[in-house]
């Protein structure tokens, strides 16, 4: 007899006590994909949902590189994990044993919540990603001004990344953390700076949506990157952006700084 079975959607394996139940999760984060769960301990083997980046010799909170898998993983398809969590919500699930990070056992509320925002592009809490790049400083220095700015008002939550020297993935999860983005870059050749474009390529792919947004551009003659940024931002749902954007002239001064 064939040692192999193939299942599909809601097919039963029953070994002992237990008895498998298949359930199709395509696209989180494989085509193929299917989760089952076990009725008898109440455990849905969840494939690449709720895992993480990580090694089993490093202790670290789980929200960080679960947040930084999801995105990398499947935040392009948030639907396709709504989809999943519809059919989650009709089993009684004590553990959760996903394919990649640690079992999870306690306050499974938590990150059932977690995912239900992550697929939505819901933002987890009120802050502000600052995302640049920077050829002579002249723009680092508007993002230091503007940081500055952000604390003396009281916003708590503001992380900055110089993306020609950051590991991209940590500034994509920021983005996704946080409810507001400000992009800050010099024109390049007419264009944006390649690794701004790259970090804004990476946002539109893993579908970035519901973030305000502000653009701050340099450049001498003729500033062409907010109009570029935007152009690029245009397949993403939901942003909505400061009414003015921020132009240097090369250095600061007192109109840009106002």
């Amino acid at each position: 007899a064939s040692r192999r079975q193939v299942v599909k959607e809601g097919d039963v394996l029953t070994l002992g006590k237990h008895a498998l139940t298949f359930v199709a999760a395509p696209m989180v984060h494989w085509p193929e994909v299917m989760v089952s769960y076990d009725s008898c301990d109440k455990v849905l083997f969840s494939a690449d949902a709720f895992g993480k980046f990580g090694a089993l010799d490093v202790e670290e909170d789980w929200l960080d590189e679960a947040r930084r898998y999801f995105i990398g993983i499947v935040g392009k398809f948030g639907p396709q994990v709504q989809i999943l969590l519809g059919k989650a919500a009709g089993l009684d699930i004590k553990t959760i044993c996903p394919l990649h990070g640690p079992v999870l056992k306690d306050n499974l509320g938590y990150y059932l919540g977690l995912y239900q925002k992550w697929s939505t592009y819901t933002p987890e809490e009120d802050g502000v990603t600052i995302a640049y790049t920077s050829v002579y400083g002249h723009t680092k220095e508007a993002v230091k001004l503007l940081q500055q700015q952000l604390a003396a008002q009281g916003v708590k939550n503001v992380k900055v990344f110089d993306l020609a020297r950051c590991d991209m993935s940590q500034a994509l999860a920021s983005a996704f953390r946080y409810s507001k983005l400000v992009l800050a870059t010099t024109t390049y050749t007419t264009e944006i700076f390649p690794f701004m474009r790259t970090f804004i390529n990476l946002l539109v792919e893993h579908n970035i949506q519901k973030r305000q947004v502000a653009l701050v551009e340099n450049g001498s003659w003729a500033p062409m990157a907010a109009k570029v940024m935007k152009a690029l931002l245009e397949k993403c749902l939901g942003l909505t952006y400061a009414a003015t954007a921020v132009r240097l002239k090369c250095a600061l001064n007192d109109a840009s700084k106002a």
